[in-house]
């Protein structure tokens, strides 16, 4: 009985190429080995087999009927191997499948939003599924909960991949025909009823107040919401002005814009993933296009 521990991947490729073109010359060419080593291969495998294999005739090496009968299941076995580590090719437009992205409210709109109108014309048979940033995150990337989260760099432990997508700051917001539309100075800015965004809602002060509290200045915060979107429609319906991210007033209605009278720092916006994603081409596929449009 053969012992299967005797047969190497090296032997079944040689044996192929020998059945395929009954000279050990020619099997030593297509294998890119010296004929000695093709000889040896043959020497094992017929060792290994119990059968000759292969006896000279006039016009080559002719197959025993042993050799026959391996030629069609080795064939489609080598087929099978190469199928099995050659990587899976991502085509977009065929691809039936779900991506999960773990994003803040901001990365929706400024992120997310751009990405669904891309895959409908590039991948329409992809889904996506869309959630808050949880505090653990970087744990759901890891057990395969989410595929991608989009996060600010203090955010990400050192353990996930990342790419940055883009760099924001900061624009004040106010509703047409605001008392202070057409001139926004630091003593305005100050006197004039703000909301802020954070994300429990819970928050009275930001990065803006931090900044005043630099040059001995302060603001009045009256209301605190968990949502960009919310405080925009605040502001559209109140003398209340707020500071948003840039991108976020990109096509939006019923706002003016003002740059803010103080500086303030903004932030950057990067996409993490965990390492046991980096080589997946459906992965890598997804990532290209979340830094190609928010780019």
């Amino acid at each position: 009985m053969t012992n299967i521990k005797n047969l190497d991947l090296n032997l079944l490729r040689g044996l192929h190429a020998l059945i395929e073109t009954r000279s050990v010359t020619r099997a030593a060419e297509r294998l890119g080995l010296s004929q000695p080593a093709v000889s040896g291969i043959l020497a094992r495998l017929r060792d290994a087999l119990g059968d000759p294999l292969f006896v000279r005739g006039q016009h080559g090496l002719m197959p025993t009927p042993r050799t026959l009968e391996l030629s069609g299941p080795l064939a489609r076995l080598l087929t099978e191997l190469e199928a099995l580590v050659k990587p899976t090719a991502f085509i977009p437009h065929e691809a039936q499948m779900t991506f999960r992205i773990a994003a803040t409210d901001y990365a929706q709109t400024a992120i997310v939003l751009p990405l669904l109108k891309a895959l409908r014309k590039a991948a329409p048979g992809i889904r996506l599924a869309v959630r808050p940033v949880g505090p653990h995150f970087a744990d759901e990337l890891a057990e395969g909960r989410i595929d991608v989260a989009c996060v600010t760099p203090d955010m990400a432990p050192d353990t996930l991949r990342a790419r940055t997508l883009f760099e924001e700051d900061y624009i004040c917001i106010l509703r047409p025909g605001h008392p202070a539309a057409d001139q926004l100075d630091l003593d305005r800015f100050c006197g004039l009823d703000h909301a802020i965004m954070s994300h429990d809602g819970t928050r009275f002060r930001g990065a803006t107040d931090v900044a005043l509290d630099r040059i001995g200045r302060s603001r009045k915060v009256i209301a605190t919401v968990p949502s960009f979107l919310v405080l925009m429609d605040i502001v559209r319906g109140s003398d209340t002005i707020a500071l948003v991210p840039r991108r976020l007033t990109a096509g939006a209605n019923g706002l003016v814009l003002r740059e803010p009278p103080i500086a303030l720092k903004g932030f950057t916006k990067i996409l993490t993933w965990h390492e046991r994603m980096q080589h997946d081409p459906a992965h890598i596929w997804l990532r290209d296009q979340l830094v190609r449009l928010a780019a």
